[in-house]
């Protein structure tokens, strides 16, 4: 790193960081501000860390090309250019820039402008070089490297439960995307990061972002975390890839396999307060002789209902290739980048792991006698955000639970939104060889039913009782009512548990 990318703006003025903020609204340095600058392909390449569209499009010297080319493309600005649109002097005080040399000034860090999730105008602080995280070639063997916004941390927050919260915990806060997200609807927000310097930024994401303060603690996992201290939220995107090492501090978790995300997993549970959700990203181990899903229910702690879903598997060579693009140590020395890879896989086959396994674990504190505990691959694609979702996920566990096949009969439900049907068969039979429900929302699942499934899925608009539908539905095909109803309890059951129903009372 050069030496003012080492260098952070000042936390204490705080009156400058506000200053800043109002400049770049002024300018309309927004994210829709961007999109009708750059256009749609410069817009997506700059996602991929592919500056040259970008560079093209912001020749000119308007006041938001100026403060794309100094906080976006990292380029020298002349110190004129910059005085019509920011307060130079303070900025400068501050360390938000730095002189260059001559008449020119430098950022001294990533400022990327963020959409909230309300149409909120954001603005997310990494180190230089580092917005786009994941395994786009950050490039950087510094080990307290900050990265900006990635994949992963968009993910994450679109998955989290929002409900209003007392108390919310950030662990591994990185830049702060998953605090600043929580300080939208938590009363009070904690927020952890092993990297002192990546506390720094996280507080700089969230003065720069007109949010309130988080309360930044320095340690790794639940160490900062006081022994009686619980949580009605807690997100982590941790340090989760498995590697031989910790040689990255934002990425490896320095714990042998998967042991970091199944630690943080397990002591999530007693951190948590009753109907308390944690979610969390991770990797885990596909290992010979073990099935996947048995070692993720191992995870889950006591008193916690699960949903675990594996978005994507990939085999060894697939991940070492992956993450060792993801340091840049590809375009380094080729005997250096050939040992790395060899001890990746010399450590994979110690551990007997043949894949890994990525996706996302959400708990819910619920102390039932009989947790729930689901886990799935599901690698189709989903509708963003899915905080609902989740959250809808756990409250039909509650109710499966509370309903008896005698209860679920006196039921009422409806379907979901945006569910579909879809007959399948060849072109002029009679009959379609089946049926299928598809949602068009959320997971959009889709699962195959009979005759009665479909029928009974069709008429439920929440007036009539499941055993009364059943009823009529036995009269117009000739069948018992009587073992009609004792064998259909449990597809209800199923389309109630994946939301093609909904209980309506």
């Amino acid at each position: 790193m050069s030496t003012r990318s080492r260098t952070l703006p000042s936390l204490d003025r705080t009156d400058v960081t506000a200053r800043l903020r109002d400049a770049l609204l002024g300018a309309s340095f927004t994210a829709d501000g961007l999109l009708d600058l750059l256009g749609a392909p410069a817009y997506a390449a700059l996602a991929r860390s592919e500056t040259v569209p970008a560079l093209r499009a912001t020749r000119g010297d308007t006041p938001l090309e100026t403060l794309v080319r100094l906080f976006l493309l990292q380029q020298p600005v002349p110190h004129a250019r910059v005085a019509g649109v920011l307060p130079l002097e303070a900025c400068l005080e501050a360390g938000w820039l730095v002189r260059t040399g001559g008449d020119e000034v430098a950022a001294t860090v990533d400022v990327r402008p963020y959409g909230g999730p309300d149409g909120e105008d954001w603005f997310i602080v990494s180190d230089l070089g580092c917005a786009v995280g994941g395994a786009g070639g950050i490039g950087s063997r510094d080990e307290s490297v900050v990265l900006g916004v990635g994949g992963a941390s968009t993910t994450l927050a679109g998955i989290t439960v929002r409900t209003p919260v007392g108390s919310a915990l950030d662990l591994g806060t990185g830049s702060g995307i998953q605090a600043l997200h929580a300080a939208r609807h938590a009363t009070r927000v904690t927020a952890t990061d092993v990297n002192p310097r990546a506390l720094h930024i996280a507080a700089l994401t969230l003065a720069l972002s007109g949010a309130p303060a988080a309360d930044l603690r320095r340690g790794s996992l639940f160490e900062p975390v006081r022994d009686d201290e619980t949580f009605d939220l807690i997100v982590s995107n941790p340090p989760f890839v498995i590697s031989p090492g910790a040689r990255l501090t934002y990425r490896d978790g320095g714990m042998g396999g998967d042991d970091l995300c199944r630690t943080l997993v397990q002591r999530s549970g007693e951190r948590l307060n009753a109907g308390g959700f944690a979610q969390f990203l991770a990797n885990w181990q596909h290992v010979e002789g073990e099935d996947w899903q048995d070692r993720l229910r191992s995870w889950v702690p006591r008193g916690c209902d699960a949903w675990i879903v594996q978005r994507e598997v990939q085999d060894v060579t697939q991940y070492a290739e992956l993450w060792l693009r993801d340091a840049g140590d590809h375009r380094g020395d080729t005997a250096e980048y050939q040992a790395r890879y060899d001890a990746w896989l010399d450590e994979f086959e110690a551990r007997k792991v043949q894949a890994v396994g990525f996706g996302w674990i959400a708990l819910r504190r619920s102390d039932a006698a009989e947790p729930s505990i689901t886990v799935e691959e599901w690698p189709h694609p989903v509708e963003q955000p899915l905080g609902d979702t989740v959250r809808a996920h756990f409250d039909r566990v509650d109710y499966l639970r509370a309903h008896d096949d005698a209860a679920l009969l006196a039921g009422h439900f409806r379907l979901a939104a945006e569910v579909v049907q879809e007959q399948v068969g060849l072109p002029g039979a009679e009959d379609p060889e089946h049926v299928v429900l598809r949602q068009n929302r959320g997971m959009r699942r889709a699962t195959k039913v009979d005759t009665v499934g479909a029928g009974f899925a069709g008429v439920c608009d929440g007036t009539l009782s499941a055993g009364r539908i059943l009823d009529a539905i036995a009269q117009l095909v000739g069948e018992d009512p009587v073992l009609l109803r004792d064998r259909t309890p449990a597809q209800i059951r199923l389309l109630v548990e994946q939301g093609f129903l909904e209980p309506a009372r």
